[in-house]
């Protein structure tokens, strides 16, 4: 047998198996969206809630609803604010202005919340929990199992720039680089795809925890397709190469809070580039890869030498939690 399949068939037999929860304590890695994670939800959350696929966002009849983080145009959204002792009022100010102001920017209303302050040290400064409620929108039928051979992979810009921001911020690693967080809405992104593409477009996703490599793992697994993608296409800042080269992080695995992942039928992928690219903050946007029908579930890289490897999920997020 050829050695690189034997090896891809060894993989997949592994990821085939259904996670089990087996932890004694909760750690930081089960809020990292890598496997740990998964174990969490797919082991534990979703069979006793009695819920096959347990996400950020359903739908409801008619109506989308979501919570933490949106791909969707919500209607309205509600907030929740869990505050600790001792906060500076300027400092909170400063934060629901900031909501405030992204609301109207999106054209959405904050129309109920909740507050609870809890002792000095229980809380990190501020919590904020959202969830928003929309309409689903006619332009597509989005489905995170709807992925066919032959579709192709868009990126909205560059990766890894928000969780390469704060790790400089924070100071913990002694570098400096002018690198800042991507944070924005991604309606525009989607609105102009939906336009573009339509009923070409088949899923969507925001690259938070876990970046572009949680993303594409997790698509592939729900779609049972193989998905390739070209390292030389990934778009990728200098400094945040070269500050994730120092650190040994692949910046695939790196939060994003304003990139999304989309796939569309390979006759609209141009159109729908060039439409992104359009979009606000969407400049860099690029086509990364093609999704294929071997090996099913696995995520492959072609390199820049050439080779070919496995881009598996981690177990937890290689950098302090930032999202």
């Amino acid at each position: 047998m050829d050695p690189e399949r034997h090896a891809l068939e060894l993989i997949d037999r592994v990821r085939s198996k259904a996670p089990r929860f087996k932890d004694d304590r909760i750690t930081m890695a089960h809020g990292a969206g890598g496997k740990a994670s998964r174990a969490l939800v797919e082991g534990l959350l979703a069979p006793a809630l009695g819920v096959h696929d347990l996400d950020d966002a359903a739908a409801v009849g008619e109506l989308a609803l979501t919570t933490d983080s949106f791909v969707v145009r919500p209607l309205a959204v509600t907030v929740s604010l869990v505050l600790e002792e001792g906060l500076r009022a300027d400092e909170l100010r400063a934060q629901v202005e900031s909501m405030a102001a992204a609301a109207e920017a999106a054209g959405v209303e904050i129309v109920a919340g909740d507050t609870k302050v809890v002792e000095r040290g229980r809380c990190d400064g501020i919590y904020v929990t959202t969830t928003g409620l929309g309409r689903l929108d006619p332009r597509a039928q989005l489905s995170p199992a709807s992925l066919e051979p032959g579709d192709r992979i868009l990126v909205s810009g560059s990766i890894g720039d928000h969780g390469t921001a704060v790790m400089l911020a924070r100071g913990e690693f002694e570098l400096e680089a002018p690198v800042e967080s991507d944070t924005r809405s991604l309606w525009p992104a989607v609105d102009a795809l939906l336009d573009t593409a339509g009923p070409s477009l088949r899923a969507m996703r925001d690259a938070t925890r876990g970046g572009v490599a949680t993303v594409l793992n997790e698509l592939a697994r729900s779609s049972g397709v193989a998905i390739l993608v070209q390292e030389a296409r990934i778009p990728v800042k200098p400094e945040v190469a070269g500050a994730c080269e120092i650190l040994g992080i692949d910046p695939m695995y790196v939060a994003n809070e304003g990139k999304l992942v989309a796939f569309v039928a390979p006759g609209a992928a141009e159109a729908a580039l060039a439409a992104l690219r359009c979009a606000p903050g969407c400049e860099d946007a690029n086509e990364i890869g093609e999704v294929q029908a071997e090996p099913a579930g696995l995520v492959l890289v072609e390199t820049g030498f050439g080779g070919r490897r496995v881009m598996d999920m981690l177990v937890g997020d290689p950098l302090p939690r930032i999202c």
